[in-house]
């Protein structure tokens, strides 16, 4: 028996970058990777590039982020704490914890970021 399978394979550069509003962030794009427009059915991927100096302001979400570092160096703020990280990091944020991001190095800051659906 044959199964039907949608299946989504592409380098993340064939996704455009969009910019993350002004008021939310600074010097950041996020490519969208895989969404529920894909048939994904619980989560989204997303690919963040943080220019140097760039920062993604305070915030929190009622939802998970599971985060992995590709490239460059930074630092994360997960509730009150702030941690250095570099390319080969993973993390976890929590439900509703307030988090940040910075690039302190000279070279992009980019992440892997998934969260579930929230729509």
């Amino acid at each position: 028996m044959e199964r039907t399978v949608s299946a989504k394979v592409m380098r993340y550069t064939q996704i455009a970058p969009q910019d993350i509003p002004s008021e939310s962030a600074k010097g950041t794009k996020i490519r969208w990777l895989i969404t529920k427009e894909d048939g994904a059915p619980n989560f989204a991927m997303r690919y963040f590039t943080v220019e140097p100096g760039g920062e993604i302001y305070d915030h929190s979400h009622p939802w998970e982020h599971e985060i992995f570092i590709t490239r460059g160096k930074g630092k994360v703020k997960i509730g009150d704490t702030w941690y250095d990280v570099e390319s080969g990091y993973f993390l976890f944020v929590p439900p509703n914890a307030p988090h940040e991001y910075k690039n302190t190095g000279d070279e992009p800051l980019e992440f892997i970021c998934i969260i579930p659906h929230t729509k």
